[in-house]
C-alpha cells in the first residue's frame, strides 16, 4: 500500500485546496492502494521546524512529493508509478521482480 500524507495546519487555504485534490485523485484507487493520512505542524514541533513555511506539504511514501501548490495530474503520474512500484513489493518490502 501507498501512503500519502498532507503536512497540514488548521485554518489554511491552500491545506483545504490540496486536501480536496487528494481527496479526488485517490478516489480513482481501489480502497487498499493509498491510505491518506494528515498531521498537523502544530502538532509535532520537528514537523514545524521543517515544513512551517511550506505548507501544505504532500508525501508520498515518506518522500517529499509537492509543497505549497498540488496538481492533480502530477500527483496522480506519481501514485501511478508509487501503487506499481507497491505492486511488485512483498509484505517484508523487498522486490519480487
Amino acid at each position: 500500500m501507498t501512503t500519502l500524507t498532507i503536512i497540514s495546519k488548521p485554518d489554511c487555504h491552500l491545506c483545504d485546496v490540496a486536501r480536496e485534490i487528494v481527496d479526488i485523485v485517490v478516489a480513482d484507487y481501489d480502497e487498499d492502494a493509498v491510505s491518506v493520512e494528515e498531521v498537523s505542524i502544530l502538532d509535532d514541533p520537528s514537523l514545524y521546524d521543517t515544513w512551517w513555511e511550506k505548507i501544505p506539504v504532500v508525501l508520498i511514501d515518506g518522500r517529499l512529493h509537492a509543497h505549497w501548490r498540488l496538481d492533480a495530474a502530477r500527483l496522480r503520474t506519481a501514485l501511478d508509478a508509487a501503487t506499481r512500484d507497491a505492486a511488485t513489493r512483498t509484505p517484508s518490502g523487498k522486490d519480487t521482480a
